[in-house]
């Protein structure tokens, strides 16, 4: 394997490993050994595993708006943030549970709350941005904090991963209906209405090429 290969390897392997047996359940050696490397390559590429931690987090760890407005910069962040908030109900994927992990293990060891704060900070910031953009559009009240609503959202993605299905359930048509209210009292009048409606039209256009 190339050093690139390598790192990959090594990244992959731990999100894998502490997503689904802690970071405190987690030795090195089994992160080296699921990548298929020795205890010494990983330490070429990660001085500690708070830092092979934050890394992994950062190569899989969740990024459902950013990647949406990646895909199509052209749709609606307001649109793109009701396509995710009906998600989150539903979601339960490795991703959730190692940012969950991560900051879990940031509240007990200050070696993986430093890298935490940082990471948590990009994210935050890229959010707000995003929000900026929407603001600069048209589709969010330019008189809410960015900021605060970036926050609110990163909040909302951390519950989800924390409050899994097989724990509680939501009615999906009564999420839906409050998510739509909660746009409603940021965006322009009729803009989450017509969005709306447009991804119901997609939803109902899904299920029935699934149906087929």
């Amino acid at each position: 394997m190339t050093a690139t290969e390598t790192r990959e390897a090594l990244l992959l392997a731990a999100a894998e490993a502490f997503a689904r047996q802690g970071y405190d359940g987690t030795r090195v050696a089994d992160i080296a050994a699921i990548a298929g490397v020795s205890n010494g390559a990983l330490y070429a590429h990660f001085d500690s595993k708070a830092a092979l931690l934050v890394a992994a987090l950062r190569a899989h760890g969740r990024r459902l708006l950013a990647d949406l407005f990646a895909a199509d910069p052209a749709r609606p962040v307001a649109e793109l943030l009701l396509v995710i908030g009906r998600r989150l109900p539903h979601d339960r994927d490795a991703s959730g549970y190692l940012l969950v992990e991560a900051l879990a293990a940031a509240r007990r060891d200050e070696e993986v709350a430093r890298p935490m704060r940082d990471y948590v900070g990009e994210r935050a910031g890229g959010l707000a941005q995003l929000m900026r953009v929407a603001q600069d559009r048209g589709e969010l009240d330019p008189a809410v904090s960015a900021e605060a609503l970036a926050h609110f959202c990163f909040l909302l993605a951390m519950g989800s991963a924390l409050v899994t299905p097989d724990l509680h359930a939501v009615d999906g048509n009564e999420w839906d209906a409050l998510l739509t209210r909660l746009m409603a009292a940021l965006a322009p009048p009729g803009f989450v209405a017509a969005a709306a409606e447009a991804q119901t039209e997609a939803q109902e256009t899904e299920a029935k090429e699934e149906a087929r």
